[in-house]
């Protein structure tokens, strides 16, 4: 090294610079982090994880019943309308039913649709979607039979163009309660 370079000032290298930007870059980065963590907290997460098992029963004996009522659906969503059509078969015939189409991981994007009977056409269910729904959803399709209710359970690939299915499944975690 010559003399003039082990003299000048620290600012006047490179390495120095490297390193604060280096330091600089982890700690923008590490803010960044810290702020999406607390503005967008993670929602999945449940603190009562007893009361959700539970749940998970009283889940499993509505699919069974609707498995006994031997319940199958299609569900059909009309782009242009906005209309949402359900044909149900099966031993249960409620004046309404409800339609939840549920986000797996955005709360907000989660929609329920009343759908009321067809005076006219037996097992046909009408009701009005709020907007388009588009993507993987679970879509749960809930009534009631002798002041019990009902569960079809599914997740499918929700789109305009074509029907969803349910019902066609076996049920997910009922293997040791089938008769």
């Amino acid at each position: 090294m010559s003399v003039a370079t082990a003299s000048s000032p620290w600012y006047k290298h490179i390495w120095p610079w490297i390193i604060i930007a280096i330091l600089a870059c982890s700690v923008t980065l590490t803010l960044s982090m810290v702020t999406i963590a607390v503005n967008h907290p993670d929602n999945l997460v449940n603190d009562n994880y007893y009361e959700a098992g539970k749940g998970i029963n009283r889940s499993l004996n509505r699919e069974l019943l609707a498995q006994t009522l031997k319940l199958r659906a299609t569900v059909h969503l009309d782009e242009l309308t906005g209309e949402a059509e359900l044909r149900l078969s099966g031993d249960s015939q409620p004046q309404t039913v409800e339609l939840n189409l549920i986000s797996p991981t955005q709360p907000e994007k989660d929609r329920k649709i009343i759908l009321t009977r067809s005076p006219s056409d037996a097992g046909r269910y009408i009701g009005q979607l709020s907007d388009k729904v588009e993507g993987r959803r679970f879509v749960e399709l809930l009534g009631v039979q002798d002041g019990q209710t009902w569960r079809l359970f599914e997740e499918e690939q929700v789109s305009h163009d074509k029907d969803l299915a349910l019902g066609d499944e076996p049920i997910q975690g009922a293997e040791d309660l089938k008769n």
